[in-house]
């Protein structure tokens, strides 16, 4: 790819607020987006911006008791989009933006902060339930059904006598009729290419800088998943988004607020049996596209728009919001 080819990441707006923000979100099928993260005094704050004329307009300010850590819109229907969000003191709720001053679901999920959400079976994605995954500081990963009143579907937490581990990080990929969800504890984020299809890609990021992109596809008893390594950032790489409408593009994120644009290639054989005749997978590589260093902070979240190609949010600790557009990305 020529230079020239090669895609371009601009800053469309920025936006500095008077909070730190933990969580930014893409509100569904609108040119909306909410930000969620707690003021200096302590209370929690969800945001719901919208874009109009190359600017931010702020539509709604919800303040709670607790700060908002993380959200998802993953669980709920199109027509409703519903935010559920996790806070520092456990609890997970459902939000009626339209009328956000009590939630339509709530539940004291975990003894401490939720760290990590995800939701599937919403947006008119595949089939099933809607189910929400949240992970903790307490060690403990559990999953619910909004329909369900108090207590989790599931329940993982660590065997008797073991070290709590915080987790950070959650995924759910829809296969068929069924939910599977996979976690990593202590990896900084990870995330399926997409939710809609068998299992096909996951990428795992790392404390000291790395992704890994492993092929899902295939797994050997002993070997596992074939996987693929970069050197990402010469930081933490808290952020892994994928392209909704090219699940080979990816963007991480690092804790010294850059931005890299990452493709994946597939092998000319994604399989091949091993010397005793069992079927292994077969790694591709990774190439980087483009980078940009946005903030002298850690990017702390990152969404692409579902609906507009190559449109996409962040947040850094530095209290900003930025709209960027990725250019060329249909040329790719």
């Amino acid at each position: 790819m020529s230079a020239f080819e090669k895609p371009q990441i601009i800053v469309h707006i920025q936006k500095s607020l008077n909070y730190t923000v933990f969580d930014c979100k893409w509100m569904p099928c609108s040119a909306k987006f909410v930000t969620m993260g707690n003021f200096a005094r302590g209370t929690g704050v969800i945001q719901l911006y919208e874009i109009q004329h190359g600017d931010l307009k702020l539509l709604r300010e919800i303040e709670k008791a607790k700060p908002i850590k993380c959200g998802t819109f993953g669980a709920t229907s199109l027509q409703q989009r519903y935010l559920a969000t996790g806070d520092f003191a456990g609890n997970l709720h459902i939000w009626n933006l339209e009328a956000p001053e009590y939630p339509v679901y709530s539940v004291k999920g975990h003894k401490e902060i939720i760290n990590t959400i995800d939701g599937v079976g919403g947006l008119g994605i595949g089939e099933g339930a809607p189910e929400i995954v949240t992970g903790s500081r307490d060690g403990t990963v559990k999953v619910w059904d909004p329909r369900q009143k108090d207590d989790p579907v599931a329940n993982m937490e660590p065997v008797q006598g073991e070290n709590k581990r915080d987790c950070w990080t959650v995924a759910f990929v829809f296969i068929g009729p069924s939910i599977i969800n996979i976690l990593y504890f202590q990896v900084c984020s990870l995330e399926f290419d997409r939710k809609d299809i068998s299992m096909n890609k996951l990428v795992a990021t790392s404390l000291e800088g790395k992704f890994h992109v492993f092929d899902m596809r295939t797994q050997h008893p002993t070997k596992g998943f074939a996987s693929v390594s970069e050197k990402a950032h010469k930081s933490t790489v808290w952020q892994v988004r994928h392209l909704p409408q090219n699940r080979e593009l990816f963007l991480t994120a690092g804790g010294a607020g850059g931005l890299h644009l990452w493709k994946y290639e597939y092998p000319v054989q994604r399989s091949k049996k091993d010397s005793e005749g069992v079927e292994m997978g077969v790694a591709g590589s990774v190439s980087l596209l483009q980078n940009v260093t946005l903030s002298t902070q850690p990017i702390s979240s990152l969404d692409w728009s579902p609906d507009k190609r190559g449109l996409c949010i962040c947040s850094s600790f530095d209290q900003m919001v930025r709209v960027l557009i990725i250019t060329k990305l249909n040329k790719i």
